[in-house]
């Protein structure tokens, strides 16, 4: 590697929105987030029920069924 050429590279604190914050390598000294792991609907399970849900709804609508059936 020639010297002097490459960013310097850090121990970075990455800090959400949600207040959730760890640590990773990054030529940043901070990085601030809007979604992390602790947050994001795809892992915290809520996306799955929520398609789900939809795709039940859109089936009694063109089906014509009735919820109280």
């Amino acid at each position: 590697m020639k010297e002097g050429i490459h960013p310097n590279y850090y121990q970075a604190t990455v800090t959400c929105n949600c207040g959730n914050t760890f640590v990773t390598g990054s030529t940043k000294q901070e990085i601030h987030v809007e979604v992390c792991s602790k947050c994001h609907s795809f892992y915290t399970g809520q996306q799955k029920a929520g398609a789900a849900r939809g795709r039940v709804e859109k089936f009694n609508r063109k089906y014509g069924m009735n919820a109280e059936a």
